[in-house]
């Protein structure tokens, strides 16, 4: 279980099925099922909120949205329990069904440690919609675990809590982080935006649901998360090449929902519009159109391309070089390795960090050549070197 890196004890719940088959494809698959799932979730909040018909489009935008899209292309990530726990988490607590949002939100507080931030975000969104009680249990809940995490349990496994602190510039610890930004609010909000990277994020975040998300409270579900992201020192966190997005997908996109609702009933009290029915069908239809044309932009358009289902032209070279390692060893392993070997050695991701670990197997990039260099130096024997593995 990841406890010590990421503090991921859910992915405990994937172990039956790696008794199964116990490969990479097995995580694909459930990752596949996982982002499926939240559809009959999205589908019935849109129901509720706007209709029958809108609940469709809805659903058809999450399932080809740009970040699942951008998810599904990159390595698994515990990003995958996220879609479904959070659009559980929405749907029953906007019914009134508290106790299984409250075990949704369970679930989502042992998937990452940094989904405290969620929490407090719907937390917030309950306590300004009227559920003060419940609102105010979550937010302390949130950061309470968030805190529990980082400085005991990540600890207690054997990990460091600072090796993701990616805030220097705010402080070296949570407190000193919010100190600053109470103090010195003006310069939080530049580093929001100091970054063309991150204007593109904001960007792609909030237009699917058409910027309406930014008229329901159900977004500061999303924000705590969004501002950790672009106020920290990385620049990869800023990307929206990665699976970081896949975070608040469901979140902003029924955060438009419930924005294009509120906004209509608006028109509807100034008299500016009838019932509604035609803007509201219109905006559900407006958000699929907009999921639509992100997908040539997107991993998804490569199902297009023939060239996708071509055999990777490594793949021999790494059949070969993986062969060599002995059952039952330590080995560290880059990303692409580790889930084949996972079955029969015990994996190690490789990080650079020099453990005199027995056995190392990556693809690397014509930079790391001077680090494979230095572990030669330091005793290693190279047994294999053909395209950059």
């Amino acid at each position: 279980i990841q406890l010590a890196d990421h503090f991921s004890p859910i992915l405990a719940l994937l172990a039956p099925f790696y008794w199964l088959h116990d490969g990479p494809q097995t995580l694909i698959v459930a990752q596949a099922v996982l982002f499926a799932a939240a559809i009959p979730f999205v589908w019935n909040f849109t129901r509720r909120v706007l209709g029958t018909p809108h609940a469709y489009l809805v659903a058809v935008a999450y399932a080809i949205s740009w970040p699942i899209a951008t998810t599904v292309n990159v390595d698994f990530h515990e990003v995958a329990f996220v879609p479904l726990l959070s659009a559980i988490a929405i749907d029953r607590l906007h019914a009134g069904r508290t106790l299984p949002g409250l075990i949704a939100i369970g679930g989502l507080l042992i998937t990452k440690e940094d989904m405290g931030l969620m929490v407090l975000g719907l937390g917030a969104w309950q306590f300004l919609t009227g559920r003060r009680r419940l609102g105010i249990g979550l937010m302390v809940t949130g950061m309470t675990v968030l805190e529990l995490v980082r400085r005991v349990l990540i600890p207690l496994a054997g990990g460091d809590p600072s090796y993701y602190w990616r805030f220097n510039r705010l402080g070296e610890d949570l407190p000193e982080l919010l100190w600053f930004a109470v103090t010195h609010p003006h310069e939080v909000l530049i580093m929001l935006f100091d970054e063309h990277s991150k204007w593109d994020t904001w960007g792609m975040l909030l237009w699917p649901s058409l910027f309406l998300c930014l008229l329901s409270p159900l977004v500061l579900g999303a924000l705590p998360l969004i501002l950790e992201r672009l106020l920290a020192d990385s620049e990869n966190w800023w990307s929206t090449g990665w699976h970081y997005d896949s975070f608040t997908v469901v979140i902003l996109l029924l955060a438009g929902v419930d924005g294009a609702d509120r906004l209509i009933r608006w028109l509807r009290k100034r008299r500016k519009v009838h019932q509604g029915h035609g803007v509201r069908l219109a905006y559900a239809a407006a958000v699929c159109a907009v999921a639509v044309t992100t997908v040539p932009y997107r991993p998804f358009d490569q199902l297009m391309s023939p060239d996708f289902y071509k055999p990777d032209p490594r793949y021999q070279s790494r059949v070969e070089a993986m062969k060599l390692i002995p059952d039952g060893v330590v080995v560290e392993a880059s990303d692409d390795f580790g889930p084949k070997l996972s079955s029969r050695t015990t994996v190690l991701w490789w990080d650079y960090q020099k453990r005199g670990t027995p056995w190392i197997i990556a693809s690397i990039n014509p930079d790391l050549r001077g680090l494979v260099e230095s572990y030669l130096t330091e005793g290693y024997e190279l047994l294999f070197d053909r395209e950059d593995i």
